[in-house]
């Protein structure tokens, strides 16, 4: 579902996409503390869910059978909760008081009645690599109580799933924990020391920043009140961050990027920015598509300059997200004059442009030794929608230069005829591609006279870049070359 919203006087409507992408199962942090926990069966399985059940604090019941001997050692010294083990199978009343259950069978009958009578019962089921017949499943655990991450692939990869726990596991610092209780031991008595909810806020922003500065020692009392005070005489102007989003892939945002995103509490994004690289953003912010879509109708950027400022002033951290690199035909300059004008904090976090993702797709670079000594950027089409009329086409028909056209569609044939006219081989090289970067990335490619008729075969709607120059020739596909014989 969507919500519709808008900006500007024209009440331009403009589309806010759901905050989060289709979940195969809800990811929940279960309070099981002093509840009773059922484990029925025996195997390693078994014995490590009956280790999480304790760690979490539960009271653990083993039915294992005629293998008690396997949960001994646990029964001895349970993590937190106690383990209980019975050397017998499971029974219906065992599961009376359950808060969870969880089965460990190599018969599928007996699992199919676990399963039933544990639900019968009110207990949710995990059934050991068994997920059709899970109620809940357990997730691999990243442990930096209490800062706690759990990865699921819905059962369909556990190993890949572990692997990806060993690689949070080596970037996240030990030292995060110690941060984390202590925001636990501080919030209790946050209240009485900030008496307002915007206060609050401003101490945990503050918060996060102070921890990561400082996640290799411990916190102190020093720390708090360091950071109440901040809270307490902060000015209420927020902050404005111009962030480029890349060329479409969401694996080509820059790590402050992410981290910027991650931090925002209001998101202003271009039409190119994908619903992918939003999932990468922080989910209480509030997203507003503000794209100016070419040669349609959008929201004007005189209205985009007066929401970003609106926001800021209101106290808001707000993200000006744009495809590809803020600072490359994206009317940034527009946006810090308006937030200069205001007092505005701003800060530019430039992205990869639409010209190296391109070329980085194609395979090739855009300059070459000998070959293209320049290169240079030019929008194809001003604000009216047309050719701009003030191109250096003398620059354009340098030889030795690679030219990069943005937003090129509709007038991509009279730029090619121009730049023949004024000196351009018709022989030059020119590839144009189609959502670069993305899974359905198209190109053709061809020479300046032919590349305006083959750009005509690439999908409706998608954003294009041209590339064109000597360096373009790398890009030629047998399909483009078949084209342009016929």
């Amino acid at each position: 579902m969507t919500a519709i919203t808008s900006i500007s006087r024209q009440r331009v409507p403009v589309a806010t996409p759901a905050r989060i992408a289709p979940l195969p199962n809800l990811p929940l942090f279960h309070k099981i503390a002093g509840r009773t926990a059922v484990v029925a069966g025996a195997s390693a399985g078994a014995v490590w869910k009956a280790e999480l059940l304790s760690a979490a604090g539960a009271n653990v019941v083993v039915l294992a059978g005629d293998h008690a001997d396997m949960f001994e050692q646990l029964s001895e010294r349970p993590v937190v909760g106690p383990v209980t083990v019975l050397g017998r199978g499971w029974d219906v009343t065992d599961l009376s008081n359950a808060a969870l259950a969880v089965g460990d069978f190599e018969d599928r009958d007996e699992a199919l009645r676990f399963a039933s009578a544990a639900r019968a019962a009110g207990a949710p089921v995990n059934i050991v690599d068994q997920t059709e017949l899970c109620d809940v499943q357990f997730g691999t655990i990243v442990n930096r109580s209490p800062v706690v991450l759990a990865i699921s692939t819905d059962g369909a990869a556990p190993m890949l799933g572990q692997s990806i726990r060993v690689r949070i596991e080596s970037v996240l610092p030990l030292g995060l924990a110690a941060w984390a209780k202590a925001a636990h031991e501080w919030r209790a008595g946050l209240k009485r020391s900030l008496d307002s909810f915007a206060e609050r806020r401003r101490f945990w922003r503050r918060f996060v920043d102070h921890a990561w500065a400082n996640i290799d020692r411990l916190p102190d009392d020093t720390d708090h009140e360091a950071l109440i005070a901040s809270a307490a005489t902060q000015p209420r102007t927020g902050k404005v961050f111009l962030v480029g989003a890349g060329p479409g892939d969401p694996e080509l945002l820059t790590l402050k990027a992410v981290r910027t995103l991650q931090s925002a509490t209001v998101i202003l994004y271009d039409d190119l920015v994908g619903p992918e690289v939003l999932e990468l953003a922080r989910r209480e912010a509030r997203r507003v598509a503000v794209g100016k879509t070419g040669h349609g109708p959008s929201c004007t950027q005189m209205d985009i300059n007066s929401e970003i400022v609106r926001l800021a002033t209101g106290g808001e951290t707000v993200v000006r997200l744009k495809g590809g690199d803020p600072l490359l035909f994206g009317r940034a300059t527009d946006e810090i004059e308006a937030c200069q004008a205001a007092g505005i904090e701003v800060t530019i976090v430039p992205g990869i442009s639409a010209a190296q993702g391109a070329a980085a797709a194609l395979g090739f670079s855009l300059t070459e030794r000998g070959e293209a000594r320049r290169v240079q950027f030019v929008t194809g089409h001003g604000a009216d929608g047309k050719l701009p009329s003030d191109f250096d086409w003398r620059a354009v028909a340098d030889p030795c230069a690679t030219t990069v056209i943005y937003m090129p569609r509709k007038t991509l044939a009279r730029f090619a005829a121009r730049a023949i006219a004024n000196g351009l081989s018709p022989e030059t090289p020119a590839v144009a591609i189609a959502s670069a970067t993305l899974p359905n990335q198209e190109q053709v490619s061809g020479t300046i006279a032919t590349i305006a008729r083959l750009s005509e075969r690439l999908p409706a709607g998608a954003p294009v870049a041209v590339i064109l120059g000597r360096v373009a020739r790398h890009a030629e596909t047998e399909a483009g070359l078949r084209e342009e014989a016929a």
